[in-house]
């Protein structure tokens, strides 16, 4: 049965134990807030998996991301900061050999803080924060798909800011998306087992989905790269990680992320998913991220570890723009899930995403969340977790949402009392209770104007504003711009966007953890 937080209630069976549980993270790509059946009851396929993980634990219904764009958002995640404290301004998605990364020297990282604490951690996937690749004269590369040809991959490795640079003891990624934004190849903790040197074309690779492999960009690739079965490759290094944890090192706990690629285009489904679904060739693509969530799950229950392990769902940004246009018009189906906009804007659509939380015996089940959270709360609500201290110099945008999680928090007492996003083009968008004020005309990155998305655009009631503030209660749309009408509120939001911009953190000073003695277990 569904309850609301407000009401959820804990019966307490005993003591709870010191030991930490493991950390599981399914990262998904380009996922919007209509993409899964829990969030939506008129979607055209059904995510019976995600939607039994959501009814086993938690499911947020305002749940953001840092950024409405890949790489900005995963650093968010990693860092459990928006983007502008590392870079001053915004960020763009990483391109060939794009880089340095985003998680610069001395930032200390989920995997980092999780290492200090005993744990065993491996990411497989998409990584996506940017790398340091030089040429044959050991001169830094520029992103970009022709300079993919320049890298010299002798002296680019080990990678001095890959993931095992950055908190991870395993790791097994590509350096972009897996499928598109080349350089197509692997990369194996800091090194490259196979150099992409050979020309990829993709008017050469079956199409499986037609118009849906739109995105699938020539570049550089690795022979024996895999484009349809990526996401079936990351889930078996996820897989043959935990599995060799627990056999060599079960007194430790492990953490690792499965960031997936779905569903970002171009969409294509594994061979065993197509037609599983009437959604399209999307709706099987989804499928497959549900299937493999599942997949997961399972191997947590054969191993005997589901009660000792947290697992996490969450996605980087908000739906591709035209997939939203194809999945409305070709199956009734809003990725976006009634929220205007979508990937790269500033709107509800580009950055208001899925979040699930699930840990048997310690997470209530059946909880419906409206908490306004973030994707940089992942880090402060896994340090309170671990018992771990957050220096206040870290994590600066990072909230701790584990009295959520285990019942302990009421949704009418608020975590966050603000929560700061950015846009495409690096503009911040800002949320106080019902207020939102984005510091920007227009969508902050789409253009309505033509193509497209123009059947999509709204007229805009006050052209002559700068920026835009919305009532989401009265006006969940974001179609009434009370810029000059309601002045008085729109002054505050600009005065606190200011403030948590030059201050360095949006997050409280001296965030004490709650350690596993404070979470109970639960029926």
């Amino acid at each position: 049965m569904i309850r609301s937080l407000a009401f959820a209630t804990i019966a307490l069976i005993g003591p709870a134990s010191a030991k930490l549980p493991n950390i599981v993270i399914i990262y998904a790509d380009d996922l919007g807030f209509g993409d899964l059946s829990c969030y939506n009851p008129k979607s055209a396929y059904k995510t019976p998996r995600l939607d039994k993980m959501a009814a086993e634990g938690i499911r947020f219904t305002d749940a953001h991301s840092p950024s409405t764009i890949c790489s900005p958002s995963r650093y968010g995640l990693f860092s459990g900061q928006q983007i502008y404290r590392s870079t001053g301004r915004g960020g763009g998605a990483f391109e060939g050999p794009g880089g340095p990364s985003y998680l610069k020297p001395g930032t200390l990282t989920l995997g980092g803080m999780l290492q200090e604490k005993g744990y065993r951690t491996g990411v497989f996937g998409k990584w996506h924060v940017g790398l340091s690749w030089v040429d044959n004269e050991g001169k830094r590369l520029g992103g970009g798909f022709k300079n993919s040809l320049l890298i010299d991959y002798e002296k680019s490795t080990p990678l001095i800011d890959g993931p095992n640079e950055r908190g991870f003891d395993e790791s097994f990624v590509t350096p972009n998306c897996p499928t598109t934004d080349p350089l197509y190849c692997y990369i194996e903790n800091g090194m490259v087992p196979v150099p992409a040197n050979k020309r990829y074309n993709p008017q050469n690779t079956p199409n499986p989905g037609g118009k849906w492999r739109w995105d699938n960009d020539a570049g550089w690739v690795a022979p024996g790269y895999e484009f349809v079965n990526a996401d079936l490759l990351f889930y078996e290094k996820t897989k043959n990680f935990i599995m060799k944890h627990r056999k060599e090192t079960p007194e430790k706990p492990f953490f690792t992320v499965f960031s997936t690629q779905i569903a970002h285009a171009p969409v294509l489904p594994a061979e065993e998913f197509r037609g599983a679904t009437k959604g399209g060739p999307r709706g099987d693509f989804v499928f497959e991220l549900d299937a493999l969530t599942g997949r997961v799950l399972d191997l947590l229950k054969e191993l005997k570890i589901d009660d000792e392990t947290l697992v996490l769902f969450n996605a980087d940004n908000g739906a591709e723009t035209v997939h939203v246009d194809w999945m409305r018009q070709d199956h009734d189906h809003d990725a976006s899930g009634g929220w205007r906009g979508m990937k790269r804007d500033g709107w509800e659509g580009g950055h208001r995403v899925p979040f699930i939380a699930r840990w048997p015996g310690r997470i209530p089940k059946g909880q419906v969340s409206k908490q306004m959270t973030n994707t940089t709360d992942i880090m402060a609500t896994i340090a309170s977790l671990v018992g771990y201290e957050l220096p206040d110099d870290a994590a600066t945008d990072s909230f701790d949402m584990l009295p959520v999680m285990i019942g302990r928090q009421a949704v009418k007492n608020s975590v966050r009392p603000h929560l700061l996003t950015q846009s495409f083009r690096g503009e911040f968008q800002i949320r106080k209770e019902n207020w939102k004020y984005l510091d920007h005309k227009g969508s902050g990155g789409n253009g309505y104007e033509k193509g497209n998305l123009k059947k999509f655009s709204l007229k805009e009631k006050e052209p002559e504003a700068p920026g835009q503030l919305y009532n989401l209660t009265t006006d969940p749309g974001e179609t009434t711009n009370l810029y000059f009408k309601e002045e008085t509120i729109r002054l505050e939001m600009q005065k606190l966007l200011k403030r948590l911009k030059e201050s360095g953190r949006s997050a409280p000073l001296g965030r004490e953890p709650i350690g596993m003695a404070g979470i109970p277990k639960v029926k």
